[in-house]
Formats: C-alpha cells, sequence, structure tokens
C-alpha cells in the first residue's frame, strides 16, 4: 500500500500525516541535539587499558638464594631488600682482592724509599766525584810551566855540554903534544865536568816533573772513572722511577679489582629501585640464579598511567593537553580525570614483532590504532586503586584544539590539517 493512500481519507488522514511530521522532526532534533552536546566534540575508546612504568626484578651476579623477604601483592619502598643471596665466596674475593691491594701498597712505599735513599746517594757521589781540589788542577799546571822552563834551561844547558865537550878534546890533544900545561887542561875539564853535571840536574828534574804530572793525571783519570761510574748510577734512578710507575698503575688496578668486588658484595642484597607493589615473584630460597634472570616486578601503582589505542580516524582533534573522562570496568560507577600527555609516534602494528607487510599482492585496508598516553589528575587512592592491565573506557573531549600534535612542539594547529601543495 502506499503512504499517500493512508493520509488521503479526509481530515483523519491529514491529521495522520501531520503527527508523523512532527514525529520525524522531534526525532531528527533529537539526534542531533545529542550529537551535539553528547557526541560533537569527543571521541571514544574502550580499547584502553591500566600501563606503569613496572621494574622487572633481576640479579647482576650469579649466586644461591638464601632468604626471600617478601611476597606477592607486598608493598615496597625504594631500597628496601628483597633478595639476599649467598654472600661467601664474594667476600673471600673482596678480601682476596684487599690483600693483593695491600702487597702492592707494600711494594710501593719500598719502591719510593730506595727511590729517594739511592737519589740522595749517588747525588752526594756525583758531587764528590766531580770536586776535584783546585789546588790539584793548579800544581798541574805549575808542574807543566816548570817543565817548560826546564826544556829552555836544558837546550842551553846541552849546548853548554856540546861547547865544553869540544874544548875538552882540543885541550886533551894540546896537553899530548905538550902545548899547554896541566892547570890549564884541569880548568877545562871542571867546566866540561859542570856543563855535564848541570845537564844531568835539569834532566833529573825533568824526570821528577813528569812523574808528579803523571801521578797527577791519574788522579784526575780516577776522578773521572768515578764520576762516569756514579753517573751510571744516576740512569738506574730512571728506572726505579719507571718501577714506581709500574707500581702505581698496578695499584689502580688492584683498587679497581677491589671496588668490583665490593660491588659484587654489595649486589648479594637485591633491593628495590622503587617504590610499589610486588608481583610475579618466581624465586625460591635455594635457587641458582644467573644474571638477568628475571625474579619478579614491582608496580608503582601511585604512577600508573593510561594507554587508550584509538584509530586513526578518530585522532583528527585530538591534541595534547586536552581532558579526559576516564572509566574503568571494575568501578563502573566512578569516574577517573586526567589529560592527553603524549600520542604514540607510530600505531601499534608498526611495532608489533611482525609488522604487517603491505607490498603484497593481496592488501585489505585496516583502520589502524595508535595509542595515546593519558596521565591521571590525581594519583588513585587506596580505597579505589587501578590495577595494571585493566580495561577502560576513555574519552578524549577535544574541543580545545590549541594544543600541540607532538611533545616538545610549540606550533599549534587550527581547524582540519592543510593538503600538501601539488
Amino acid at each position: 500500500m502506499e503512504i499517500r493512500s493512508i493520509f488521503s481519507h479526509g481530515p483523519m488522514g491529514r491529521v495522520r500525516f501531520l503527527l508523523v511530521v512532527v514525529l520525524v522532526l522531534v526525532l531528527a532534533f533529537g539526534g542531533v541535539s545529542y550529537w551535539w552536546f553528547f557526541l560533537k566534540d569527543r571521541v571514544t575508546t574502550d580499547n584502553a587499558y591500566v600501563m606503569a612504568d613496572s621494574a622487572r626484578i633481576s640479579s647482576r651476579i650469579p649466586g644461591t638464594v638464601v632468604s626471600v623477604l617478601v611476597e606477592n601483592d607486598q608493598p615496597v619502598q625504594v631500597g628496601q631488600i628483597l633478595v639476599e643471596l649467598d654472600k661467601t665466596d664474594y667476600r673471600v674475593a673482596l678480601e682476596k682482592a684487599e690483600a693483593a691491594l695491600a702487597k702492592v701498597e707494600a711494594e710501593i712505599r719500598a719502591q719510593e724509599a730506595l727511590l729517594a735513599l739511592t737519589d740522595r746517594q749517588t747525588a752526594a757521589q756525583v758531587s764528590a766525584a766531580s770536586t776535584v781540589p783546585p789546588e790539584t788542577r793548579d800544581k798541574r799546571k805549575e808542574l807543566i810551566h816548570r817543565l817548560q822552563e826546564l826544556e829552555k834551561h836544558k837546550s842551553a844547558a846541552m849546548a853548554d855540554l856540546s861547547t865544553a865537550q869540544k874544548d875538552k878534546e882540543r885541550f886533551l890533544s894540546l896537553y899530548e903534544s905538550g902545548v899547554i900545561a896541566e892547570r890549564q887542561l884541569d880548568q877545562v875539564l871542571t867546566t866540561y865536568k859542570k856543563a855535564r853535571a848541570k845537564l844531568e840536574a835539569i834532566e833529573a828534574e825533568m824526570a821528577a816533573l813528569r812523574a808528579s804530572i803523571q801521578a797527577l793525571d791519574k788522579t784526575l783519570s780516577r776522578a773521572r772513572a768515578q764520576l762516569e761510574a756514579v753517573e751510571s748510577d744516576r740512569h738506574q734512578l730512571e728506572v726505579q722511577r719507571h718501577r714506581l710507575e709500574s707500581l702505581r698503575a698496578q695499584r689502580r688496578e688492584a683498587a679497581a679489582s677491589v671496588e668490583a668486588a665490593r660491588l659484587n658484595l654489595s649486589y648479594c642484597s637485591i633491593v628495590a629501585p622503587i617504590s610499589g607493589y610486588i608481583a610475579q615473584k618466581s624465586v625460591q630460597v635455594g635457587e641458582q640464579i644467573q644474571p638477568g634472570q628475571p625474579l619478579m616486578a614491582i608496580v608503582p601503582l601511585d604512577r600508573v598511567y593510561v594507554e587508550a589505542n584509538f584509530k586513526e580516524t578518530q585522532l583528527r582533534d585530538v591534541r595534547i593537553g586536552q581532558p579526559v573522562e576516564i572509566k574503568a570496568d571494575m568501578y563502573p560507577e566512578q569516574v577517573f580525570k586526567g589529560k592527553v600527555v603524549g600520542i604514540r609516534a607510530g600505531t601499534g602494528a608498526a611495532f608489533s614483532l611482525l609488522p604487517p607487510e603491505n607490498a603484497t599482492g593481496n592488501w585489505i585496508k585496516v583502520v589502524q590504532r595508535i595509542p595515546v598516553k593519558i596521565a591521571l589528575d590525581s594519583p588513585p587512592t587506596e580505597r579505589l586503586p587501578l590495577r595494571l592491565g585493566a580495561s577502560l573506557k576513555v574519552t578524549i573531549f577535544t574541543r580545545n584544539k590549541e594544543g600541540p600534535l607532538l611533545l616538545g612542539s610549540t606550533n599549534t594547529t587550527h581547524g582540519s590539517p592543510q593538503s600538501p601543495n601539488p
């Protein structure tokens, strides 16, 4: 039956027609009003969960568990001891490292004392060996000068002796011939003997001077040899200094070993890095654990935040700093307040273990979801705690679009995004 025929029978039909029109207008107005007051300038998702920067507890060193001081769901404070490991081996290692350090320090003190003693001794010896008495050098110069003068006197004496020798031979010939008297010959012989004696005296004195000079030269040579020997000993100081530097390097190495052993001993007490509640405890007394092995987790329930996964089509008007309304499935009557503090740089699929390969031939477009980080205006109370991973319903009010799209950005975006220039 056609609609026109319903309203074509007199006044009653027209009334019915007017009622239908009014009903349609009321429904349309109601729908527009509902969208305007309840749906416009807001986006909602129930793909949201409670998150927290929880701490995964593990050991830095291998060891045997001797005590576990916490249980699941127990609150702990930062610095509180959670697990104790057997310290025996690490205490022995520390004592061994400290003994090695003490040995090196003793060797350094001995080497420093030996170096100082050798330095003083050799310095005194060098000073003594290099200090030749001035009178020794002056006396040698004087003897050389005297020897040079005697060389001149010797030449004159040799000339006199040669003349006396010739006179002696000539006068002996004359005397044998009877030309001269014996007295004249005696005078010539006396002159000859004086000349020879004078030359012999000069030569004897010169020999004595040479012997004295040689003795002084030997003394100076011994002094030089002694100086060279002492200077050689002084060179040993450099060797001892290098030995001392080597020992000091060994001391730094031993000190580092002591510090490492002390740290390993301190690591036998595994402490809480943050305050929170214990979860996923999987360690027992007597268990042999390895570095990096997960033992438990600490969840800071007073610093939880919300991660809401919105469709990419919902994020057109979402800005950092916009107010958020949060409802938890476990507290349906409670409303939590928060604000947007971050929008993830990529979709959840982009950071998955096996990201999608969209370059394949069989491609189907799927609307992606992008995580939005939401901080609570005030931490949850102990009466209404939010558990890690709890399901939430999140509504972002997007009326104020003055905030940035990226953290640290001072630019704001107004209205809809503009298309890039062709």
